[in-house]
């Protein structure tokens, strides 16, 4: 497996142009406030990006970040911007071609930044072995990765080094291909569909079970859209399995419990988090607009209080008094439903 990704990433495929889905995102899809931190990013670096989201959460100035399959670099060099000169950002790859691209642009992107030091570092190595790289234990803010878990032949593994490298109230931020179903062997072990990034991709209830598992509890889904397979011979062979790209949080929070419990909570956002002044959006169903009492559930409230976005909030009550599940959580499947929106209040 780690042979056929290397092959396909590193010398398969030249440019995004290349990819045989509609996995990678277009500049139409980012928010007015990344793009002029893409625009800085060198054009080589750009083209070898095939990430299929947006993984540049809120909040990261002065902060330490891991970017799990770096790639290029694209990802780390935006972070880079957000989290300035007093931040870090640490990429790790297993393919000497893409990290190659990645280093040869370093003094570059210094230079563009108006940085008097370079805040990036890359190390190749795989993600499953992030032991082996001499990463000390819940030394990181956040981790960001982006298409690059489903490629693991080890999730499992990817999930427990992550965690092992977060500080207490740090969060994974990730973007990955999901598929409606469990996807057969025989679609698992294909080349091309593996390349494509579908091959791999979790059922999206196993990758609840397995975030859980690996210590997540309550796995948060910011966003969601469905891939076209655009090859009509890739698309007659997975037949009628859906795909999507969709981006999650994880919390590294002891104690969360595993259904959103009613403690009578509810914060109010004061603003102040760069690009989300008017509302901050936490996930898909919490857009909480700036000034607004918003009622939150007990799992809520703590991602809020017990995280790096704590300074920005009120907190009104506490876990004295159990009111039972909290109104509007439900399960199914979690892609193409309509958002809530900024009055919900379900998780």
């Amino acid at each position: 497996m780690y042979d056929l990704v290397k092959d396909y990433y590193g010398k398969q495929l030249k440019g995004t142009a290349d990819l045989r889905t509609s996995a990678c995102c277009d500049a139409s899809q980012m928010p007015d406030w990344l793009k002029p931190l893409l625009a800085r990013i060198h054009p080589e670096v750009m083209a070898r990006y095939y990430g299929c989201g947006l993984v540049c959460p809120a909040q990261l100035k002065g902060l330490k970040v891991l970017d799990v399959g770096c790639g290029s670099g694209r990802d780390v060099y935006a972070l880079a911007q957000l989290a300035g000169e007093t931040g870090q950002v640490i990429g790790v790859d297993m393919t000497e071609a893409q990290l190659a691209v990645a280093e040869a642009h370093r003094e570059y992107h210094r230079q563009a930044f108006g940085f008097a030091r370079d805040n990036v570092e890359f190390r190749l190595g795989y993600i499953e072995r992030l032991n082996e790289l001499g990463l000390e234990d819940a030394s990181f803010d956040v981790v960001v990765s982006n298409c690059v878990v489903n490629l693991s032949p080890d999730k499992d593994a990817v999930l427990r080094q992550v965690h092992r490298l977060l500080k207490p109230g740090g969060e994974l931020y990730f973007s990955d291909v999901y598929a409606d179903r469990r996807v057969p062997a025989e679609l698992r072990d294909d080349p091309v569909l593996n390349g494509e990034c579908l091959g791999g991709a979790l059922y999206w209830n196993d990758f609840q079970a397995l975030a859980r598992r690996c210590g997540f509890d309550d796995p948060r889904l910011v966003e969601d859209r469905p891939i076209a397979i655009t090859d009509p011979a890739l698309a007659a062979r997975v037949g009628n399995i859906r795909f999507y790209s969709a981006t999650y949080r994880l919390f590294k929070l002891d104690g969360l419990e595993p259904e959103c419990e009613d403690y009578g909570q509810a914060v109010i956002y004061r603003g102040g988090i760069a690009g989300q002044e008017q509302r901050f959006v936490l996930d898909k169903h919490h857009a909480i607009e700036a000034g607004r009492v918003f009622p939150v559930c007990g799992n809520t409230w703590r991602m809020l209080h017990d995280t790096r976005f704590a300074p920005h909030f009120d907190f009104i009550g506490d876990f004295s008094r159990r009111y039972g599940i909290f109104a509007g959580c439900g399960g199914g499947l979690p892609f193409d439903k309509e958002d809530a929106g900024a009055n919900s209040a379900c998780c």
